[in-house]
């Protein structure tokens, strides 16, 4: 098992070692963050697109629907109950209508869904926590090892 720099786990690594380590996650939580607002923001955007879609149906189905719609049902409830002609005719509008205002309450649905939805707040609030985390961290005080002290000695003869 070795940390993402390819050195040993529980190895001494060295400053520029674990402040490269520190880059990279940070670099990598960037990245992550990131592909999480896109992620946040695509869903947003498709219940926008299905609530637009769903508004746009119900608009469609009251204005293609009506003449012939109108026309057959009218004809059908004529031929069924045998009532006056202008009543077969509001029936068939109040028929469409309420297919009409059943589509629209799909799109208010969807578009309450959209509107409420935070994941790009969400995902800033995060970031500006991390950031604030990283300007307010301190480096550890590290205990020197024996083996450190060999190191410096070591560097200080052949200097």
């Amino acid at each position: 098992m070795s940390a993402p720099d390819g050195s040993p786990v529980g190895a001494e690594r060295s400053i520029g070692q674990l402040f490269a380590s520190a880059t990279t996650e940070l670099s990598a939580l960037v990245h992550d963050e990131i592909a999480l607002a896109k992620a946040q923001l695509k869903q947003d955007v498709k219940r926008g697109a299905t609530s637009g879609g769903a508004f746009s149906a119900a608009g469609a189905v009251l204005l293609f629907s009506l003449p012939m719609l109108n026309f057959a049902l009218a004809y059908g409830i004529r031929t069924w109950s045998g009532w006056n002609m202008a009543v077969c005719f509001l029936l068939s509008f109040a028929a469409n209508v309420l297919v009409a205002g059943l589509l629209a309450l799909i799109g208010m649905a969807f578009a309450k869904k959209a509107k409420k939805s935070k994941g790009p707040q969400k995902v800033a609030a995060s970031m500006k926590e991390t950031a604030g985390v990283l300007q307010h961290a301190k480096p550890h005080p590290r205990q020197p090892s024996p083996a450190d002290a060999a190191v410096e000695a070591v560097a200080r003869s052949s200097s």
